[in-house]
């Protein structure tokens, strides 16, 4: 009668058992065992370090941490006393832009708070008074506030102003504060920061209404 061969090929052949292979345990030495010898030798690497890197440091001999940051030696950007430069279209801190007058040109339209997807951004508009040439038809913010906790950090603030009153190119990420308060952005300190060249202006021309460059319309050219 034929032998049957089992259907699963896994299946270990039956027969003699495998033998293994004795593997002699290692001599260790009392040296090995104690390990001080190479307590020492880990010791002497990392004090030859700690004095190499001291001494470049105290000279001024420490290796660019952007461009060098493959080389031997500390690395490390020591922050924030050194910081790494950020791109051109680094998003950083919000700012206000300014008029020539020095007002903010914001004009309280609400654009960029309906579009901030967090809902960081609270605006209380205010209208202008009696025989101001602005009154009817543009307003000011009464209160300008930004919670950069709750930003994310998106532009589309940015991009939904039609004024250009708002921008990102300040370079300057948030600052670790203490307390929450601290990061309650108002209208004063926005107004305050400056885009990377120093200018609190827009690139962007503002046109006054009267100006003969202004597109639309005042209540002296209209009807009513």
């Amino acid at each position: 009668m034929a032998k049957r061969t089992p259907s699963n090929p896994w299946t270990k052949p039956a027969g003699a058992p495998v033998q293994g292979k004795a593997i002699p345990r290692p001599r260790r030495t009392a040296e090995v065992q104690s390990y001080l010898p190479e307590l020492f030798r880990g010791m002497a690497i990392t004090m030859r370090h700690f004095f190499k890197n001291t001494k470049e440091m105290m000279l001024g001999q420490k290796p660019d941490p952007v461009l060098e940051a493959l080389n031997e030696g500390v690395t490390t950007i020591c922050y924030p006393e050194e910081k790494r430069p950020y791109p051109e279209r680094f998003r950083g801190l919000h700012r206000l832009t300014l008029r020539d007058d020095g007002s903010p040109r914001c004009v309280a339209c609400l654009c960029c708070s309906t579009a901030c997807p967090a809902q960081c951004i609270h605006i209380e508009a205010g209208e202008y008074g009696e025989g101001d040439k602005r009154r009817g038809y543009e307003r000011f913010p009464k209160t300008f506030v930004i919670d950069e906790l709750r930003c994310i950090f998106c532009g589309f603030c940015v991009e939904a102003c039609p004024c250009d009153a708002i921008r990102m190119d300040t370079g300057i990420h948030a600052t670790p504060y203490d307390s929450r308060e601290q990061f309650i952005y108002r209208k004063d300190l926005l107004m305050e920061f400056t885009g990377r060249d120093g200018s609190r202006k827009s690139a962007n021309p503002r046109h006054e209404p009267g100006d003969p460059t202004h597109p639309g319309l005042s209540r002296e050219q209209m009807d009513h």
